[in-house]
C-alpha cells in the first residue's frame, strides 16, 4: 500500500510564509521528498506587511486590511541585520546598495528570492482562512477557506499547519477620557499612510516606541509644525530636533486640548495612536491561540515555534523582533525539519522543560543590548539543528548595537550610515541623497544616480 503524501497548510504568504515555502523548496532541491504544501494568502500578492495599499479599514473584498505599510517608509534598521544567509543583497541587486532601503526595494528583495525558488504556484491568493479544526483521533486538521475572487467556500484536510500571519496587523486601541470630544483626526498607526497630511499640523503621537519614533520623524520631515510623543513607561531619549519632543502619558482630552499626567496641557490638530498590536488568530480555536504580550519568547511555543498543546501546529514570527527575515528563515527551516521528521520532537514533559529554561533566560534580560543578544542566541540554537547556513550572529548583534548608538547621536541622520554585510563582506554603498532630503521612496529613484548628484558621505 502506497503511503499518502503528507499535506501541509501555510497560512499567510508574508516574509514568514515565504520563508516556509523556501525551506521546503530547498529540501526538495537537495533530493528530499517533501509534503504537498498549500499556502493561503488573503491579499492579492505575497509580501505581508511589505505590500503597500492606500486602503485602510477593509480591502476591496471587505477583509480587514493586513498591511500597516505607508509611503516613504524606509527600513528603520540596517539591512545587514536582516539579510538572508542564502540569498544576499549582492546576489539580488548585483551591486552594493545602502544600508537603509525604502519599502519598494525591500519588497523587491524578498520577492526576488521567492521568485527564484519557483514557489508561487503553491500560493492561493485572495484566499482567507476562516476556520481551523483539529480532529484528535484522526490527527488531522480541517481548514475552511473563502476564495474571495470566486466567492466560494472550500474545505480541505491537512496533517500539519504553519501559522505565518504575523502579529503586527491587529491594532491595540486603548481608550482615553474625553477623546470622543477631540475634533481632529484620530487614527491608529495601522491606518497611517503618509505624513504629508500633517504638514503645518500639531501632531500628538501616543506611544513611546518604534512606530511613534518613525511616524514622528517622518511627520517632522514632511513639515509638521509640532510633533509631540506621549510615553507611558519612559521617554525614548533621543536628541530630538526643534519641533519634536516627548511628554508623559495622556491623562484626558478636552476638545482639542490634551492634558498630561505631569500637569502640562497642549492643543493638537491630529492624534496617532502608536499603541502597538495584539496577537489575533480568529481562525483558530481558543485553545490553539497564542495569548501573550508582544515579547521575545511567547509562552506555549516549543523552541519559539511549535505549539506545546498540539505539536502539529506551528507558528512563525510570533516573537517581538530585533532580527526579522533571517530569524523567520531559521524558524522555517526548523519547522520544516520537524515536519520531515529530520528532528524528533521530545515528549511533552521535555518540551515544557525546554520552554521553561528559555523563559528563565528571557526573565534575565534587563535591557535592549541583552534582548538583542538573547534573540541572537535563540536563532543560533535553531540553525544548529538544521542545514540553514550559519552566519556570524555575534557580528549582527554588533551591527544592531552600532545602529542604536547612531540613533542616539542623531535621529535624523542614522539612515545615512553604512555597514558591512555579514554574509558577503561587502560594505554598503552611500545613498546618493541624504535621507532627510530624499522625498521619493520608489525603487527607480533609489537605484538611480540622479544627474548632478554625487554620493554624500555619512554625516
Amino acid at each position: 500500500m502506497v503511503q499518502q503524501r503528507k499535506r501541509i497548510a501555510i497560512i499567510g504568504a508574508g516574509p514568514s510564509g515565504m520563508a516556509a515555502l523556501r525551506a521546503f523548496k530547498a529540501a526538495e532541491s537537495s533530493g528530499a521528498e517533501v509534503p504537498d504544501v498549500v499556502c493561503y494568502e488573503k491579499q492579492d500578492d505575497w509580501g505581508g506587511q511589505w505590500n503597500y495599499t492606500w486602503r485602510t479599514g477593509t480591502d476591496r473584498n471587505g477583509e480587514p486590511v493586513h498591511s500597516s505599510m505607508y509611503r516613504n517608509l524606509w527600513s528603520n534598521g540596517p539591512k545587514e541585520a536582516l539579510e538572508f544567509a542564502e540569498y544576499t543583497f549582492d546576489h539580488h541587486f548585483g551591486r552594493p546598495i545602502s544600508s537603509y532601503p525604502p519599502r519598494e526595494v525591500l519588497w523587491d528583495y524578498i520577492n526576488g528570492r521567492a521568485m527564484e525558488s519557483g514557489v508561487k504556484e503553491s500560493v492561493r491568493f485572495a484566499h482567507a482562512v476562516r476556520r481551523v479544526e483539529f480532529d484528535e483521533p484522526a490527527e488531522r486538521f480541517t481548514v475552511t477557506v473563502d476564495d474571495l475572487r470566486r466567492k466560494t467556500t472550500l474545505t480541505e484536510v491537512f496533517d500539519e499547519i504553519i501559522v505565518a500571519t504575523g502579529h503586527f496587523t491587529f491594532p491595540n486601541v486603548p481608550d482615553f477620557d474625553g477623546i470622543e470630544t477631540f475634533p481632529g483626526e484620530v487614527i491608529h498607526a495601522h491606518e497611517f499612510r503618509g505624513a504629508e497630511r500633517f504638514a503645518d499640523k500639531r501632531l500628538l503621537l501616543i506611544g513611546g516606541s518604534y512606530s511613534a519614533e518613525d511616524i514622528g520623524i517622518q511627520s517632522h520631515k514632511m513639515g509638521a509644525r509640532q510633533v509631540t510623543m506621549s510615553y507611558r513607561s519612559g521617554p525614548q531619549g533621543f536628541a530630538w530636533p526643534a519641533g519634536v519632543d516627548e511628554v508623559p502619558q495622556v491623562q484626558r482630552f478636552d476638545g482639542s486640548v490634551a492634558h498630561f499626567v505631569d500637569g502640562q496641557s497642549r492643543e493638537f490638530d491630529a492624534v496617532v495612536l502608536c499603541t502597538g498590536y495584539l496577537h489575533h488568530y480568529p481562525f483558530l480555536p481558543h485553545d490553539s491561540r497564542i495569548d501573550s504580550p508582544n515579547n521575545l519568547y511567547p509562552d506555549g511555543l516549543y523552541r519559539g515555534v511549535t505549539w506545546q498543546r498540539n505539536p502539529r501546529l506551528h507558528y512563525l514570527g510570533a516573537q517581538d523582533q530585533w532580527f526579522t527575515f533571517n530569524m523567520f528563515d531559521a524558524q522555517a527551516w526548523f519547522v520544516r525539519d520537524v515536519i520531515l521528521q529530520r528532528f524528533t520532537l521530545p515528549d511533552a514533559e521535555a518540551r515544557q522543560a525546554h520552554i521553561d529554561e528559555w523563559k528563565r533566560k528571557y526573565a534575565a534580560v534587563v535591557d535592549d543590548d541583552a534582548a538583542v543578544r538573547f534573540q541572537g542566541d535563540y536563532i543560533r540554537d535553531l540553525i544548529e539543528l538544521t542545514d540553514y547556513p550559519m552566519f556570524d550572529l555575534d557580528e549582527v548583534v554588533e551591527t544592531f548595537l552600532a545602529w542604536k548608538a547612531d540613533k542616539k547621536v542623531d535621529i535624523l541622520t542614522y539612515r545615512d550610515k553604512v555597514y558591512r554585510s555579514v554574509m558577503t563582506g561587502t560594505m554598503a554603498a552611500v545613498h546618493h541623497t541624504a535621507w532627510m532630503d530624499e522625498l521619493d521612496d520608489s525603487r527607480e529613484r533609489y537605484l538611480s544616480t540622479p544627474v548632478g548628484v554625487g554620493a554624500q558621505p555619512p554625516r
